[in-house]
């Protein structure tokens, strides 16, 4: 370690003339320790979501350890914690609920303790944007380590990756092409190691993101969770974090406008989650850097999408590994990437991706030869989403991106599940579903259920795509024709709130528009009629969580956390 290190944060909590930098001391002999293990060390936090409700999670403990390994090896002090673990399967109504209620605990967990680094251990879709907001907001010497994605499914000589396949066969299941056999044999099968979604889902496109953002060690989002690369990768990150303590290296010097930008650019050119929007756009907030909506479509027309990964193309996680990881990735879109930037490595970014390469362009496509010549998220506005809306065109269905449809419209998503398999249902494959009361407050939370089913009197005609719209979320494993994130939301006087069954929408996503066919005069008469919202919650955390959540657009932060 350097002798003319700065001074450690730590050290104030016990340099102190009270008699609480004595009894920390004693604390700590209490645990174990000897003077020897913490005095004159850098002290580093393990930030450990680990939870036996958070499956995804599951691997953290070990992992923990391996950083601890880590860094004791670099001459640091590792003391782990727990924060909130945010379980996708199991917390009602949505962890996005709870995705800023997590990172005041991991910024208040930080910022009250004595530590000089810390690694964030995450994995779960919404635990790691939490841990990186939270981060952001104490600005100390930090680096993600995500727990992993999972091993490849395989039912019937198929791969399978969770969650797009479960979504897929579940609608095979409602259509009648699978029998309830066949259904238990790939629940079975689905998820056969820890980890998380081995798709492009949320969790592996925020892992992603770390690596384009330069707060994760390169390998960190494809190295597979049982590889024992992943806890090779997790002691590396303990010796690093220690590195960057005595550089002073804080995430405000390394999250910056240009390394969203990058973030941006790798999202589109991945055909990642649709909820990484909402998630980039809060993390940013939080260090005072606004991203407009506007900026994801700019990037998008100069990005093309070049990973064909589910539910957006065909192979999985394991695969784009194999292929040559993000790194892969960011090396062949590098022309189009701010390389220059400092990382967690004390590396730049061009140089992190300096080495290695592509080696399967199957899975990672040349920039000359992408998918698609533009990225895979598009930003949609008009007269039905003034603010903004989003939608995924890389999983969508090509003939409906240009659509004109009757709506036909649910008041909230209890409504939709009792109706929308009714064989009276007045619907047909050319209709657009709409379904408001979905988002940050009419959820409340903005649930993932703008995945609207399709009818399943439609289904068994051979339907299996249609318009869908709200103002809810999507999971990212999820796939078709879906436009979310509605804003203004419905349940705000947002637009969405003024469409009734029969009205004319036209979509056109190569144009960005999303447009409600009325006169806007009759769009406000309506929307002066509508009832007042109802309110959830009277007490606690999801009163303060109504009363202070902002809109898609503004990330779903709250307005008091702002930077």
């Amino acid at each position: 370690m350097s002798s003319n290190r700065p001074k450690y944060r730590s050290e104030a909590w016990f340099e102190t003339k009270e008699i609480y930098g004595w009894l920390r001391q004693a604390a700590l002999k209490a645990e174990g320790f000897t003077e020897s293990a913490y005095a004159g060390r850098p002290i580093i936090g393990i930030c450990n979501s680990w939870s036996e409700l958070t499956h995804c999670n599951a691997n953290l403990r070990q992992l923990a350890d391996a950083v601890k390994r880590g860094v004791w090896q670099a001459g640091g002090f590792p003391l782990e914690f727990p924060v909130m673990s945010l379980g996708e399967y199991n917390m009602l109504p949505t962890t996005m609920m709870y995705r800023n209620l997590m990172s005041m605990d991991v910024e208040e967990s930080i910022s009250a303790n004595p530590l000089d680094g810390v690694v964030l251990l995450g994995g779960c879709d919404k635990t790691t944007p939490a841990l990186l907001m939270g981060a952001a907001s104490s600005d100390i010497p930090a680096i993600l380590l995500t727990g992993g994605p999972q091993l490849k499914g395989n039912w019937d000589g198929k791969e399978l990756g969770s969650c797009t396949d479960c979504r897929r066969y579940y609608q095979e299941l409602r259509a009648g092409r699978i029998t309830e056999k066949d259904w238990v044999e790939i629940q079975s099968s689905i998820i056969r190691s820890a980890g998380h979604c081995m798709v492009m889902g949320t969790a592996s496109t925020m892992a992603s993101m770390g690596e384009a953002l330069g707060i994760s060690l390169p390998g960190n989002a494809s190295i597979p969770a049982v590889d024992s690369r992943r806890a090779q990768l997790a002691e590396t990150t303990g010796r690093q974090i220690v590195s960057i303590v005595d550089q002073e290296l804080r995430p405000s010097s390394i999250l910056t406008i240009e390394a969203f930008e990058n973030a941006i650019r790798t999202l589109h050119a991945i055909g990642g989650s649709t909820n990484a929007i909402i998630h980039l756009t809060a993390i940013a907030g939080r260090l005072g850097i606004d991203l407009p909506q506007s900026i994801f479509n700019e990037l998008s027309i100069t990005t093309p999408h070049i990973v064909d990964l589910k539910p957006s193309g065909k192979f999985l996680m394991e695969d784009l590994f194999y292929a040559g990881g993000i790194s892969g990735v960011l090396r062949e879109i590098s022309s189009l990437l701010h390389t220059e930037l400092p990382t967690v490595t004390g590396l730049t970014l061009g140089e992190n991706i300096s080495v290695g390469g592509v080696r399967n362009q199957e899975v990672i496509r040349t920039i000359d030869n992408p998918l698609n010549p533009e990225g895979g998220l598009a930003v949609l506005t008009g007269s039905l989403a003034p603010n903004g809306a989003i939608i995924k065109p890389t999983a969508a269905s090509a003939e409906l991106l240009c659509h004109r449809g009757r709506a036909v419209v649910f008041e909230n998503h209890e409504i939709m599940l009792q109706t929308i398999d009714d064989p009276d249902l007045d619907i047909t494959a050319q209709d657009i579903i709409v379904m408001r009361n979905s988002g940050p407050i009419g959820g409340p939370g903005m649930p993932e259920w703008g995945d609207i089913p399709i009818p399943k009197k439609l289904l068994a005609k051979g339907v299996t795509d249609m318009v869908r719209i709200s103002d809810a979320r999507m999971s990212g494993t999820a796939f078709g024709t879906v436009i979310i994130h509605v804003a203004p939301e419905s349940a705000v006087g947002g637009p969405l709130g003024a469409v009734q069954t029969g009205d004319i929408i036209e979509l056109d996503v190569p144009k960005r528009r999303i447009d409600l066919l009325l006169e806007e005069s009759e769009i406000q008469k309506r929307l002066s009629g509508n009832k007042s919202v109802k309110q959830h919650y009277k007490r606690g955390y999801g009163r303060i969580f109504t009363e202070h959540v902002l809109q898609a657009d503004q990330g779903c932060d709250f307005d008091f956390l702002r930077g």
